[in-house]
């Protein structure tokens, strides 16, 4: 058993969901995506209370916070350059610039256990709101 997940923990609702999800958005015509955070007392990786799901890039952009490092599974479908669909499903391991030490350690040595969990084939890390505009273009659209 690795460190990571003796340190971190999910709870068996958020393990269900994380499968819920990547099952229910492979076949999906819209982005979908959820936002995952670190509670510090716990060191319980989680979703938000109110479990959104995104369906836009910019929608995500407004919900990540300034100064703290989030999880951002998503699944984007999008028309490769040989016209065949695609629907990657990445881990967006968002990093601000401000955010302090402390948190990018939590952040940093939760990132592997995150992506084994959620079964993301790929992870990107980001460090602003505005890198989402340049997604499309990392994960191969037109």
């Amino acid at each position: 058993m690795s460190s990571e997940s003796r340190l971190y923990t999910f709870s068996q609702e958020t393990k269900d969901h994380l499968r819920k999800f990547r099952l229910g958005t492979s076949r999906s015509n819209d982005p979908q995506a959820v936002i995952y955070f670190i509670d510090k007392n716990t060191l319980e990786i989680k979703q938000d209370e109110d479990q959104t799901v995104y369906k836009d890039l910019q929608d995500i952009a407004e919900e990540l916070p300034d100064h703290s490092p989030r999880f951002v599974l998503l699944s984007y479908p999008l028309t490769l350059p040989s016209g065949r669909l695609s629907v990657p499903y990445v881990l967006l391991y968002y990093l601000p610039v401000t955010c302090n030490a402390e948190l990018r350690m939590l952040y940093a040595g939760a990132k592997e256990l995150m992506r084994n969990t959620a079964e993301v084939g790929k992870v990107l890390e980001i460090d602003s709101a505005d890198d989402l505009e340049e997604l499309p273009k990392k994960l191969g659209a037109e």
